[in-house]
């Protein structure tokens, strides 16, 4: 998610590359909306930032502000009417939101907005939008009060779960972060505005100065009077362990802690926790690599690439079909059979979700000729669902619910398997427990569940919870004749 407030800027160009760096985030889907101060236009399509955006479609998008979006779907399918930014028509203009994150109740909020005004008639919900999203759009849009900014001060603290928002009329650009502070948001400076983004990584693309991060509960607003923030709840923070384990880039700073350095720390916490005779400690490219340096530097072990990469290949983790992800695990590794064979392998990843990946490498290096494989994992057995924005939510999918560890190991075909304990993981976040939420490891929920049939991915996709989208919406094939959209005031 980023969004810019920049006058005689190029914003679109900007919001594309703060997208780039943000595609690890999300890569079903992209968008980005623009305005000049009277018309809102947005563009948006399904799949990756490179893919959806060509130098013509930015030079259509005129404007001093603009939000953006990289989609990985949390609530809602992946299809085209579920991409973002999301668009509403309000009492005073038009809304253009992008939210990162997942609400936990989206079906009380869904009934709040047909005791309001019955089913939308129009806009994205009437479209066969079915994310939490174009909810959240649809109540802004519907409120009787004097400006957006009110609306948002009266809707914000009714929002449960994890959201990072932001979001513009025609002339201001808006940004809020959940009282939890799940996901990241940050603000920065350019010479000539600001930027909001997910990750501090999206700032450095575009030459933005790290101002601070957007507090837990805190609402902002900027326009040409300048920058206004405002609180619409208590802070109560309980930031995402699993940012700092996998889904950050590296080279983010999350609460003033670089987010390479406690990857790199937790190797060394897993090699002084489970220690191995071995020859090489190879990582799973490229998100292990941070903790196998680790690991290899606390254990004296040498460290080494027993897997080549195919960098045109995504990550096989957000892939939303489990059929994709086992075909993008063969396309994305390939082992390095002189360096591996005849070798004790330690093979170093961040987690284990399904075991797709872990138990198609160690067949791998085992055809490579590896005499033993030692799989060490720099976070805790995942055994929970997520339900703030990893789209992980059946237990059934989850590896480790139910099965000790041995029984993984047996599994995956490896000779040994150590994971992280939950201390030392915490640990090398180098923040306190109190602040972080690790309800995939502990099933220590932050916020309480609704029931199970209130909750999960398709929450708004049961019969009768919306309108049928009609055929030309949810077509995955490019289209430039829907995907583009312009509003007036």
């Amino acid at each position: 998610m980023f969004g810019v407030w920049a006058p005689g800027e190029d914003v679109a160009k900007l919001t594309y590359y703060g997208l780039y760096a943000l595609q690890h985030r999300g890569q079903e889907s992209a968008g980005i909306a623009t305005s000049d101060g009277e018309r809102i236009s947005v563009y948006k399509d399904v799949g990756l930032v490179s893919q959806v955006f060509d130098e013509t479609t930015l030079n259509t998008l005129k404007g001093y502000l603009a939000v953006g979006h990289a989609r990985y779907s949390t609530t809602g399918a992946s299809h085209w009417a579920n991409a973002q930014p999301t668009l509403g028509a309000t009492p005073h203009g038009t809304l253009a939101l992008a939210h990162n994150g997942n609400l936990t109740n989206s079906a009380e909020l869904y009934d709040l907005l047909l005791d309001k005004s019955g089913f939308p008639s129009r806009g994205e919900i009437a479209r066969g939008n079915t994310t939490d999203t174009a909810l959240i759009t649809a109540l802004l849009a519907e409120h009787p009060l004097n400006s957006l900014e009110e609306a948002a001060m009266m809707l914000l603290p009714r929002l449960v779960g994890s959201f990072c928002l932001t979001f513009m009329d025609e002339a201001t650009l808006y940004a809020a972060r959940d009282p939890l502070g799940v996901r990241p948001l940050v603000l920065g400076r350019l010479e000539r505005g600001w930027v909001v983004a997910s990750e501090t990584a999206a700032l450095d693309i575009v030459g933005a100065s790290l101002v601070r991060e957007v507090e837990p509960g805190e609402f902002i607003a900027i326009d040409e009077n300048g920058l206004r923030s405002r609180r619409f709840a208590e802070a109560k923070p309980a930031g995402c362990v699993f940012e700092y384990v996998y889904l950050a880039r590296p080279d983010t700073t999350i609460a003033g802690r670089s987010v390479y350095e406690s990857r790199v720390e937790m190797g060394r916490q897993l090699a002084r926790e489970h220690a191995v005779n071995a020859d090489l400690v190879m990582p799973t490219p490229e998100s292990g690599t941070p903790a196998a340096i680790g690991y290899a530097e606390a254990s004296g072990i040498p460290f080494g690439h027993g897997l080549v990469k195919n960098s045109y290949v995504g990550r096989t983790f957000i892939e939303p079909s489990d059929t994709i992800r086992q075909l993008g695990i063969r396309l994305k590794l390939n082992p390095l059979r002189s360096i591996v064979a005849g070798k004790r392998l330690v093979v170093v990843d961040d987690s284990i979700v399904r075991g797709n990946t872990q138990r198609a490498l160690v067949r791998m290096l085992r055809e490579a000729g590896a005499a033993e494989i030692h799989v060490r994992i720099s976070s805790p057995p995942i055994k929970w669902p997520c339900f703030y924005g990893i789209d992980f939510a059946s237990p059934a999918e989850l590896i480790a619910n139910g099965l000790a560890v041995e029984d993984v190991r047996a599994s995956l075909g490896a000779d040994s398997l150590g994971y992280i304990s939950e201390e030392g993981m915490i640990e090398a976040t180098a923040r306190p427990r109190s602040t972080l939420c690790t309800a995939c490891f502990s099933g220590d929920y932050p916020t309480a569940l609704p029931k199970a049939d209130r909750l999960g991915k398709s929450v708004l996709e049961s019969p009768g919870a919306h309108a049928e989208p009609s055929e030309d919406l949810v077509d995955p094939a490019p289209r430039t004749d829907t995907a583009h959209e312009e509003t007036t005031a």
